[in-house]
């Protein structure tokens, strides 16, 4: 399992998790399309704008594997801002390759492209 060195390690100040430390022994876990409902609270929200934002700013346009990306996280944005560059895509793959939609992102999480302080 390829380890993102320097991606955070979930939001600041919060639970939200972005990575993951070891493999899971018992079997990887499968990135599988969650749907985002409109009463979805604002901490959630925030956590998925602050994991694209890492994305964009660690992986830009550029395809990249999934290692030690958390499957749960990943999956609020997959099949919408995070598409399979695999065909076949194998979701239960840490060696998985993953692409940021750039169009969607930026439609559906703009604030996710606008410079911040962290990234200096």
């Amino acid at each position: 399992m390829l380890k993102h060195r320097g991606f955070p390690g979930r939001l600041t100040g919060t639970d939200f998790q972005f990575t993951i430390r070891r493999a899971n022994p018992k079997g990887v876990t499968p990135i599988t399309r969650r749907e985002r409902y409109r009463d979805r609270r604002p901490a959630d929200r925030r956590a998925d704008t602050a994991f694209l934002a890492a994305l964009w700013q660690h992986f830009g346009d550029e395809p990249f594997e999934r290692g030690n990306l958390d499957a749960g996280r990943l999956s609020w944005l997959f099949g919408r801002e995070v598409l399979p560059y695999d065909d076949p895509f194998d979701p239960e793959s840490y060696d998985a390759l993953l692409v940021i939609d750039e169009s969607a992102a930026r439609a559906a999480f703009p604030e996710a492209f606008e410079p911040s302080e962290d990234w200096e």
